[in-house]
């Protein structure tokens, strides 16, 4: 016979769990010593690791006590629905994790702003329906490809990262002048990502743009949504920086 204490030990479960197994009928103490100790057996223990195996696929307590009482108890089928459960269970924690990604990543866009972050994510969620007609609608083959390499709110790739920290710095940097070396700096980094993901997309970022200040066509088309007076920062601290660009290219050119 082996004690409670020992059996716990080997299989790494409490021995408070070891009571309950017992307490509904699962997995009663062959005996018990003299002061109330429960002993077990091997058989005990054998049937044990059939239970500790059973819940690890997934199964409840009441359906693992039924496999293992019941001498007609069809395997085959219980262990195709148990698998055609977890894939659903899966698909659905994965959906779980995506719309968790979403906020963490929301908030970091709006600067801690975790309630503004979720009702711009609630109002994106309810036009999903409509996003693939729209995409459809407005961009041919190639543009679509192009659209699969835009930075997502659920994403957790280091080009995702990137883009939705330089979007939260934009948007700390609201106040300042779209000319300041903190604002240049950031415009300078997304050009730069730009290129890196988009060569040759001029058409696309163009087509892109336009769609990102209409807030209508925004929210159709899925876009996580940035406030008119953020993409119009953007749009001057852009400017500023080809400008620049242009005239220290001309400067050189003239030099030479």
């Amino acid at each position: 016979m082996i004690h409670i204490k020992e059996v716990a030990k080997q299989t790494k479960i409490t021995v408070r769990t070891l009571r309950y197994y017992d307490r509904i009928g699962l997995l009663t103490a062959s005996s018990k010593t003299e002061g109330g100790h429960r002993l077990y057996t091997e058989e005990d223990l054998k049937k044990l690791q059939q239970i500790l195996f059973l819940k690890g696929m997934g199964y409840e307590l009441k359906d693992i006590e039924d496999m293992l009482s019941d001498p007609k108890w069809n395997w085959s089928n219980s262990l195709k629905s148990q698998l055609v459960y977890i894939i659903e269970e899966q698909e659905r924690l994965k959906s779980i994790e995506s719309s968790l990604r979403e906020v963490i990543n929301g908030i970091a866009v709006e600067g801690g702003d975790n309630h503004l972050a979720i009702q711009k994510l609630i109002r994106l969620s309810t036009n999903k329906t409509r996003l693939q007609t729209f995409k459809e609608s407005m961009f041919n083959d190639k543009e679509l490809e192009l659209w699969t390499r835009l930075p997502k709110m659920s994403g957790e790739d280091p080009d995702s990262l990137e883009w939705i920290a330089l979007i939260g710095q934009l948007k700390r940097h609201i106040n300042d002048e779209p000319s300041s070396s903190k604002v240049q700096n950031i415009i300078r980094r997304m050009l730069e990502k730009q290129m890196e993901d988009f060569k040759d997309g001029d058409e696309f970022l163009n087509k892109l743009w336009d769609i990102r200040k209409s807030s209508t066509q925004s929210e159709e088309a899925g876009l996580y949504p940035i406030e008119k007076e953020v993409l119009d920062f953007m749009e001057r601290a852009y400017e500023i920086y080809i400008s620049s660009v242009q005239d220290s290219s001309t400067q050189q050119g003239g030099e030479s």
